[in-house]
């Protein structure tokens, strides 16, 4: 039976190293599950694998995007369930890699059939963001569709505006709209995650950070500032060196904002998958306890 492994886990707790020597184990491609490092542009602040470790192992969804396409979840379901049908043709193992919870998701269970992005739509709830506040745009949504009200994190503007955005684009509920079911796929799916104790991972994710700033995270994200309203620049190592750049915070600020908010997005994966009880759980130095599940 063809076998996808999915190897998961929170940023910065070593997915990538590891990668590299699974698949070289089996003798297969990397697929990419990783929303942010699918961006071309971004190279420094999403820690896409080096020059060696693509050169090592063929990776799929690796820059393969630009920053100004309109890509989502959905349509990385499309993509990469075709792409792991070819490949399972030449290989009867395969190995994704990633941390975005939605992507995995997109792959494992299928993602729910939410219409497309309304450009002119999604412009006009952000200027009625801007000049009304998020507060009317969280009583609109109530309105229309309390029980996804009740569901997402009503503090972030983002997931508001596009629930809200999905209602007045169907014309229903955005909660009638998400399926309660997985889609059955025509492989097997082993799921691997990696975990280390949170002070350690937070040490990681603190010196990734500087390593970050010392590779040019600074001019890669002033090359990229002329687009930060961009959907896919509104990210932790960008959205705060914006606004050292508008002259909001200090450098400083900055750095401490970026590992601050990138612990809390860490955070937030662990919760996500969390959620699952088809993970078996290693630490990234186990290689040999990993190979044995595979």
């Amino acid at each position: 039976m063809k076998q996808l492994v999915v190897l998961l886990g929170a940023t910065g707790v070593g997915k990538t190293d590891l990668s590299i020597r699974l698949a070289q184990y089996l003798q297969c491609p990397i697929i990419s599950s990783d929303s942010r490092q699918i961006y071309r542009e971004m190279t420094v602040g999403t820690a896409v694998p080096t020059a060696e470790q693509l050169r090592s192992v063929q990776h799929y969804f690796i820059q393969s995007r630009s920053v100004f396409d309109d890509y989502t979840a959905g349509k990385f379901e499309i993509d990469a369930t075709e792409l792991i049908e070819k490949l399972f043709k030449t290989h009867k193992q395969l190995l994704m890699v990633g941390g975005s919870g939605l992507y995995i998701d997109a792959v494992c269970r299928g993602i729910d059939a939410i219409p497309a992005t309304d450009k002119w739509l999604r412009q006009n709830i952000i200027e009625r963001y801007k000049t009304e506040g998020i507060e009317s745009l969280r009583f609109e949504l109530k309105r229309l569709d309390a029980e996804i009200y009740n569901q997402i994190d009503i503090k972030n503007p983002q997931r508001v505006m596009r629930a809200l955005e999905v209602c007045m684009t169907s014309g229903k509920p955005y909660s009638s709209l998400k399926q309660n079911f997985a889609k059955t796929r025509d492989f097997d799916i082993l799921k691997i995650g990696i975990q280390l104790n949170r002070n350690e991972l937070y040490n990681r994710i603190n010196r990734r950070v500087d390593t970050m700033f010392e590779q040019g995270l600074l001019a890669e994200a002033k090359s990229l500032y002329a687009h930060r309203n961009i959907n896919a620049l509104k990210t932790v190592g960008y959205k705060e060196i914006f606004e050292y750049f508008d002259g909001k915070i200090s450098l400083a600020e900055a750095i401490e904002l970026i590992k601050r908010n990138t612990r809390h997005y860490a955070k937030r994966q662990i919760s996500w998958f969390a959620r699952y009880s088809d993970i078996t759980w290693f630490q990234p130095n186990e290689i040999e306890k990993i190979l044995e599940k595979l």
